[in-house]
Order: C-alpha cells, then sequence, then structure tokens
C-alpha cells in the first residue's frame, strides 16, 4: 500500500481544513451539471465533485482527490458504493479519523 500521500477521512464540515490536500469523501449524488457532481456531504452539506464520473453513476460514490476550496474537490478516483449507504456511520468515521484517534488513520 502507497502512503506516501494519504487521503483525509472528511465530510462537508472538514473539508475547509484541507484546501490543496488529498481527500476521500463519500456523497450521495444529486445531480449532474455541465461536468460536475452535485452531492450531499455524509454531514447533509452540498458538495461539488470535478471531473470524470463512472458510467452508471450510483446514488452513493466515493471520491478520493484533491480539496479545491471549501464545497468542492477534483476527484481523480470514483467508486460507486451503491443505492443504499449508512452516511451517519461513515460520518463518525470522518469525525474520529479527524479527533482523538486521528493516529489510527494513515
Amino acid at each position: 500500500m502507497d502512503t506516501s500521500n494519504p487521503a483525509v477521512f472528511v465530510n462537508a464540515e472538514l473539508l475547509p481544513m484541507y484546501v490543496g490536500r488529498r481527500v476521500r469523501a463519500v456523497i450521495q449524488v444529486v445531480r449532474l451539471d455541465a461536468g460536475v457532481v452535485i452531492g450531499k456531504s455524509t454531514d447533509e452539506q452540498q458538495l461539488l465533485v470535478k471531473g470524470q464520473p463512472p458510467s452508471p453513476l450510483t446514488t452513493f460514490v466515493e471520491v478520493i482527490g484533491i480539496a479545491e476550496n471549501n464545497q468542492s474537490i477534483r476527484a481523480e478516483i470514483w467508486t460507486n458504493f451503491g443505492d443504499t449507504f449508512d452516511t451517519q456511520n461513515y460520518n463518525q468515521v470522518c469525525l474520529l479519523a479527524n479527533g482523538e484517534f486521528k493516529h489510527l488513520f494513515i
């Protein structure tokens, strides 16, 4: 496993802390709009994801890429997570990965 450039688990609230860095987030796809996927993060806020999504695109996707600003990610890797997903559990992982248990995450 390559650990030289890890992607930090984020939700929309945590994204501003990592602008310019590699992040990973799960979003619920709301709509596609001219090369941008507009989605809802696991903390119920809007995120914009730029890049070429897979086809077909499922309801929930994980994106790994560079945080461009407080609300958008330039995706490098897209992974379909299906049409059902426990967003509350993932959101808790984001909080743990950026809080007290940060040392357990790459």
